[in-house]
């Protein structure tokens, strides 16, 4: 397990000890498309799901409020933001069937932070245009999902039927909080979903403005025929 030594948890340490109390009040309006990946989720009663760089918990509480039954875990590298992330899920009732680590989305496993084999559900929110090595990110996470299971994911997409102006200003933004949206992460989610034999779902939301983005792992035997 990785001991967060790059820098990259003091990184967003510093860029949210102030912004994580604003965080939830300004980023709905423009992170869109989080409460349709929650709907989609289709989580089984019972059902275990992770928050990969969970931050404030804003999520994590959409889905147990979505899902009652559903057994519920996160992380993030930062540790201002599981401090709001506790807080917000304890005044909204969810302390109790909710579990917050601090870890690295490039070097963890359900086994090492949970003790458990693996996750029914795995989503990334907004997080992958913030971590360096996002490719690395993926993978994890889709390693740590349950076979027939799903792992789902929203970032920003390329605005490309967006006005150039409107794309331009976007993204000299997005780069003051360290954000970059990935160019090859609709490539990359069906790359990674035909190299583990799933398969992939991938939608571009609100003219372009994000990709959603769903990868199911195949149950064991799937597609093998009885002798």
């Amino acid at each position: 397990m990785s001991d967060h030594s790059t820098g990259h948890d003091q990184l967003m340490n510093a860029v949210y000890r102030n912004q994580r109390f604003i965080y939830d009040f300004t980023r709905k309006y423009y992170l869109l498309g989080r409460d349709r990946l929650i709907e989609g989720l289709d989580v089984p009663p019972g059902g275990t799901v992770l928050e990969v760089a969970c931050g404030t918990g804003r999520n994590l509480i959409k889905v147990g409020q979505r899902y009652p039954n559903a057994q519920l875990f996160g992380f993030d590298i930062s540790t201002e933001m599981l401090t709001t992330a506790r807080s917000n899920l304890k005044r909204a009732g969810l302390s109790d069937r909710t579990t917050l680590v601090q870890a690295d989305a490039t070097d963890f496993t359900a086994q090492g932070l949970f003790g458990l084999p693996n996750f029914d559900r795995v989503f990334i929110s907004y997080s992958l245009s913030m971590i360096p090595d996002w490719q690395t990110a993926l993978a994890r996470s889709l390693g740590q999902t349950a076979p027939g299971g799903q792992l789902a994911l929203v970032d920003f997409s390329q605005q490309k039927q967006l006005p150039r102006w409107f794309s331009k200003g976007l993204l000299a933004w997005l780069a003051l909080f360290h954000v970059a949206p990935r160019a090859e992460l609709t490539a990359q989610i069906q790359t990674l979903a035909a190299k583990n034999r799933g398969t992939a779902d991938v939608d571009h939301l609100y003219r372009d403005y994000a990709v959603l983005g769903r990868i199911r792992p195949p149950l064991p035997n799937a597609g093998q025929t009885a002798p």
